[in-house]
């Protein structure tokens, strides 16, 4: 049977939900809440489902919820949802800051619900078809840079997208952070649009990470090194180059490169799939509220870090 769920928020990301669910045969979309009347409407007509005027007046039959409002408000829309017994895929970062997402998290698990935080990365086919070649980092690198928006303006660019590599960073090393140094530049907003982050980890891995949002040129590029093998991921064209060493008959060193399938789809259709999946079976989540929680405490170091020594 389809789960029936709603979307509430469907500005520029909320609407990818509503589109997507109505296509999947998993869901029944029940319904969708904008703040906009207007736009609610007009998203609710575009992919055959009804328009409520608020949280209060959605069916209280619904198993799931997705929440894509603006971060400031995923609390207050979070800990509603979770208090009607639904399950919940929140959009990254899972709140505005490491205590409301606590709150969030631990709300959560009172209430035995499902609690997915959308860190789409987890799911792009670039990453999943490299994660069983990664088998202990040494070195991690990140460019994630994007053209100017005048959307995701309420957080800074750590919470807009280095958020993303955060997060990957954790699930592949899970160890103490123990150091992190970063620099950041408020440049078109009055909030960092440019900013570095050097963090490391008990393991010896180090990560270097980039983001900026006011780029000339949209960039998602990840580089990962261990003690035979490199990594290279680009996750907006979905490749991977996988190159690792080999030893000769006299010893001599060689470079192999070694050929990675990578089956393209849409990561937010994968990422929402799951989410239905996790409801059905009340399975962990691939990304979990404690995992959104990770990030967005690592997060909150990144900015500690700028305070302290950058701009």
């Amino acid at each position: 049977m389809a789960i029936r769920i709603a979307v509430i928020g469907v500005g520029h990301l909320g609407r990818h939900h509503a589109r997507l669910l109505a296509s999947l045969e998993a869901a029944s979309l029940a319904g969708i809440v904008d703040a906009d009347p207007d736009r609610s409407a007009a998203v609710a007509a575009e992919f055959g489902t009804r328009a409520f005027a608020s949280l209060e007046d959605l069916p209280g039959d619904l198993r799931a919820v997705t929440v894509a409002v603006p971060t400031e408000a995923h609390r207050k829309v979070a800990l509603f949802c979770l208090d009607r017994g639904w399950d919940v895929m929140v959009e990254k970062p899972l709140a505005a800051s490491g205590k409301e997402g606590r709150e969030i998290v631990e709300a959560a698990e009172r209430a035995g619900a499902v609690l997915q935080v959308g860190h789409t990365e987890r799911y792009n086919p670039a990453v999943r078809s490299s994660v069983p070649r990664i088998l202990r980092p040494l070195f991690i690198e990140a460019h994630r840079l994007g053209t100017f928006a005048p959307r995701s303006l309420d957080v800074d660019v750590i919470l807009d997208l280095m958020i993303h590599d955060l997060d990957l960073v954790r699930s592949l090393d899970a160890s103490p952070v123990t150091s992190v140094a970063a620099v950041g530049v408020r440049a078109l907003t009055d909030k960092m649009d440019i900013a570095n982050a050097r963090i490391r980890f008990e393991s010896g891995c180090v990560a270097n990470l980039t983001a900026s949002r006011i780029s000339t040129d949209r960039v998602r590029k990840i580089r990962i090194f261990q003690s035979d093998s490199y990594l290279s991921i680009d996750t907006a064209e979905q490749e991977v180059a996988h190159y690792r060493l080999e030893r000769g008959g006299e010893g001599r060193p060689r470079i192999v490169r070694d050929p990675v399938t990578v089956e393209k789809d849409e990561p937010l259709r994968v990422e929402l799939a799951s989410f239905l999946e996790a409801v059905r079976t009340r399975g962990r989540p691939i990304v979990s509220g404690r995992d959104g929680l990770s990030a967005l405490e690592l997060a909150e170091e990144v900015r500690r870090a700028i305070g302290e020594g950058g701009s």
